[in-house]
């Protein structure tokens, strides 16, 4: 699929806090309202259920969410609520009255947050630089000028038992980033993952997530970084089936399983991968895709794969096809409809390559709710080779 594929539980754990000064709020000694979580440490890509208990029953009531992203910039989001007949507010379910979210959605608070300056379609939430770094998301909830409870919640991109290793071009003749499963994990699937027209290496959070999901996956860049192309032209698929290869060969991946998984320009390279080489690529996962080969970027008039030395010019046609595959399809989303869900993402972006806004389609909601549909998909195709 661009450039750039809940349930209520038992609750683990119950909290109540009441503080000072995070939302301006006075406190109020009286209050017994809490803010229940089933998850208060959880990988970033796993949904939470929250609750609000100890209410007033019809009380209006405001819950904020902040966070800071890996640059430094402040989020937050909000959902304005009225108390059940029983002094509870259930996020999965409950309607916002006001908002930066309008429908029933437990993770709304943490997809809708809007920057502290700026245009929320323009900008979207950088991970940590590093995967192995986390984010706290504090939500807060308050009534009548009284905070009532305060949370602090741990989002993560490696699970326990994670490890990632940095490859480099001199000792592995490939630029990227290895993440690997807790060791002993049974043999899994692995997945080669790499971006598009954006160059550099921007998938390194989608590769650890997979390798917390029990996956060995391999984070690529192609272009954009030190000792490889400055643009998107000439790049040998060689280069991508020998960084498969060393995937392939690790503890704990399945050699008769490894996918490409490419995000817009880089969908060509994943098809054209899993058709010329079927023994060593067993299939693709393509964000945003195209269905035929384009040429060079930012200079649509160069080549941007060759194979054997001579360039690629030909159609990613799937007639024919016996493969399983699965198509899915998400109106209201634009390019930005993958990867991992909950993270706040605008629909304009300036490309990091021409220094151009771009428009991506779609809205923010659309786009969160595809990541949230989508994802678990790929993990489940995973799960089932």
């Amino acid at each position: 699929m661009g450039d750039r594929i809940r349930g209520w539980a038992h609750f683990l754990t119950l909290l109540t806090l009441i503080s000072v000064g995070t939302t301006g709020c006075t406190e109020d000694p009286s209050n017994r309202a809490a803010i229940e979580v089933d998850a208060p440490t959880a990988l970033a890509d796993q949904a939470v259920h929250l609750r609000i208990t100890g209410l007033t029953p019809g009380e209006e009531v405001t819950v904020n969410s902040q966070t800071v992203d890996g640059q430094g910039k402040q989020w937050h989001g909000q959902a304005t609520f009225r108390a059940d007949a029983h002094g509870l507010i259930a996020l999965d379910t409950a309607r916002p009255n006001a908002g930066t979210y309008q429908s029933p959605d437990g993770m709304g608070l943490f997809w809708s947050m809007t920057p502290q300056t700026g245009d929320p379609e323009g900008t979207s939430f950088f991970p940590p630089a590093s995967p192995q770094h986390t984010y706290d998301v504090t939500l807060t909830a308050a009534a009548h000028g009284h905070q009532l409870a305060s949370r602090t919640l741990t989002r993560e991109w490696f699970g326990a038992g994670v490890t990632s290793r940095k490859l480099t071009l001199a000792a592995h003749k490939v630029s990227g980033e290895l993440f690997l499963p807790a060791p002993g994990t049974p043999r899994h699937p692995a997945v080669l993952v790499f971006g598009g027209s954006e160059g550099g290496n921007s998938q390194a959070p989608v590769a650890a997530l997979l390798a917390s999901h029990g996956y060995p996956a391999l984070a690529l860049g192609y272009f954009g970084l030190p000792g490889l192309p400055d643009a998107l032209e000439n790049i040998p698929l060689e280069y991508f089936t020998t960084a498969a290869r060393l995937l392939a060969a690790q503890p704990g991946v399945d050699p008769n399983h490894v996918l490409a998984m490419g995000y817009s320009r880089g969908s060509e390279a994943a098809l054209l991968l899993a058709d010329d080489y079927p023994d060593l690529i067993h299939g693709a996962v393509v964000y945003s895709p195209s269905a035929q080969v384009n040429g060079g970027f930012p200079n649509y008039g160069t080549t941007a794969w060759t194979k054997d030395g001579k360039p690629i010019a030909q159609g990613l046609d799937a007639a024919g096809n016996h493969y399983p595959h699965q198509a899915l399809v998400f109106p209201n989303a634009g390019h930005g409809v993958g990867t991992y869900p909950y993270l706040a993402a605008g629909t304009r972006a300036v490309h990091p390559v021409t220094g151009r806004e771009i428009d991506l389609g779609g809205s923010r909601a659309g786009n969160a709710a595809a990541q949230e549909a989508g994802w678990p998909k790929v993990l489940t195709l995973l799960a089932s080779l």
